[in-house]
């Protein structure tokens, strides 16, 4: 009797409730290839696309100089310029952590697609200015409405990879910058041809087109933007429960459900990896900014007209992405970060050597190659930090209040670049080179300390767990090591 129940329990099992899966039931094999393919489809280009805009909207001024904005306005003497650049990180650094909490509360499809459709109608009205105080309103809420684009894309994208899988597609995620700078000037020489069409300068036709096209693109990826793997209709439970355990798997469990309160935020910085994290970066933005919002004026200064000038400002940009797709995939063959930081980092130091030591006319080729360097090594290096930040800490709560800390606080970096390029320091710019090799170097000596400080606390790590420390502090709690993330005894740092 007994072996017939057992027998008739084995043939007919338990039917599993609605959205769980049974662990007798027999699960479709799942082609991790196919699956990962789906997954990318439905996750990065959306993201790329959202950013290209956003990262195009927040430089397009530089391009808008060259074409006349300054004259029109009358804010070609002085720091008017200057302010106007630095007013836009204000709202971008306050609001970063508030956006990541919203974005978890309304779904990344809905949150990321408002925000893109606000900063693409204070791009039309920026087109419409008549003076400095008009620029200064818009360029506000650009920042505003911009601030929660890259930190929630990072955020989102983190959500879906394992670690050894990230970095190519953080990469080209975050090479959105150089096409969208590659791009710009490109529109930019083309849209600059417009000058005096129903009255407008050609500069107001480069904000209101651009604004234009990121209104219409963020009423679409409304429909296409994914949301967390809990929350992806687009998955089958199968593929869902295989996704949660791989990356359970790489990181611990994701706790979706956690709440994120006050407390819970302010318990994140009681890491102090945290503020490492944050601290590389910054270094990283001031050279960045440097870079995106000057590049014109620099080019300018080598006696190209307006035109050739936005057109001279797209090689640069192009070798930037293909070097930085090129990194991201070594790193994540060699499954390592730190170096592949590093040494981009030395490239984009020895850019900044030349553009400081040689000058002159004859020179100018030269001059321009070394742009090339600093575009490759900067552009190549931030992604590989971002994501070895992001990728190294576990769970919803911790990752998405140190990503937006990273990108909030790294941000503050933004506010100085904007007041190293004065137009006194024309041509030669020393100033600016100064600055921005020196954040550079502090940013390659954080990335430096980071790298010690993980190292550190995995071999802490291990000799707990050699000790038995793991088992007494956890005995299996396994709610506990989801609420923790990385900060658990189990978790091992990626370097």
């Amino acid at each position: 009797m007994a072996t017939t129940a057992t027998t008739a329990s084995t043939d007919k099992p338990e039917k599993p409730s609605d959205g769980e899966l049974s662990p007798e039931a027999p699960r479709s094999p799942i082609n991790e290839r196919k699956l990962m393919a789906k997954i990318d489809w439905h996750v990065v280009p959306c993201l790329c696309l959202m950013y290209l805009l956003a990262f195009l909207d927040r430089v397009n001024i530089s391009n808008a100089a060259i074409l006349g904005l300054q004259e029109d306005l009358n804010i070609e003497t002085g720091t008017k310029y200057n302010t106007a650049l630095t007013i836009f990180f204000v709202p971008y650094i306050i609001f970063e952590i508030p956006s990541n909490i919203l974005m978890k509360k309304l779904k990344p499809h809905l949150w990321l697609s408002l925000c893109m459709f606000g900063f693409g109608l204070v791009m039309v009205c920026q087109g419409l200015v008549q003076n400095w105080g008009g620029l200064m309103t818009t360029r506000w809420f650009l920042g505003m409405f911009e601030t929660g684009l890259f930190p929630g894309c990072f955020y989102l994208m983190g959500m879906w990879y394992k670690r050894s899988e990230a970095q190519k597609r953080f990469s080209f995620f975050f090479s959105s910058t150089t096409l969208a700078g590659a791009f710009g000037g490109l529109l930019a020489s083309g849209l600059g041809k417009m000058d005096g069409l129903r009255g407008y300068r050609g500069w107001r036709w480069v904000f209101i087109i651009e604004g234009v096209l990121t209104c219409v693109v963020a009423i679409i990826c409304y429909f296409l933007v994914t949301d967390f793997p809990e929350d992806a209709k687009w998955l089958t439970e199968e593929e869902r429960e295989f996704v949660r355990e791989k990356l359970a798997a790489d990181t611990g469990k994701a706790a979706p459900d956690a709440d994120l309160t006050l407390r819970d935020v302010l318990s994140v910085f009681k890491d102090y990896k945290i503020f490492i994290g944050g601290w590389m970066y910054f270094g990283q933005v001031v050279t960045a900014y440097g870079y995106a919002y000057f590049a014109p004026t620099i080019i300018k200064t080598y006696g190209y007209g307006a035109i050739k000038t936005q057109l001279y400002s797209i090689p640069p940009w192009a070798a930037a992405f293909g070097f930085s797709m090129l990194v991201a995939f070594l790193s994540d063959k060699f499954r390592h970060r730190f170096a592949f930081a590093f040494i981009p980092m030395l490239i984009a130091m020895a850019g900044y050597g030349i553009l400081l030591n040689i000058h002159g006319e004859a020179q100018r080729h030269v001059q321009y190659a070394a742009l090339f360097l600093v575009t490759m090594g900067c552009y190549s290096a931030m992604p590989v930090l971002v994501c070895w930040f992001s990728m190294n800490l576990g769970g919803h709560r911790r990752r998405s209040v140190g990503t937006a800390w990273q990108i909030g606080f790294g941000n503050i970096g933004g506010i100085i670049s904007t007041y190293s390029f004065l137009s006194k320091d024309a041509p030669l710019y020393r100033n600016g080179y100064i600055i921005s090799l020196s954040f550079l170097c502090f940013s390659a000596a954080m990335a430096a300390l980071y790298f010690v400080a993980v190292w550190f606390d995995n071999r802490r790590r291990d000799r707990a767990m050699a000790n038995g420390t793991v088992d007494a502090q956890n005995n299996g709690a396994e709610e506990q090591e989801e609420q923790l993330g990385d900060m658990a005894l189990t978790y091992r740092y990626n370097y």
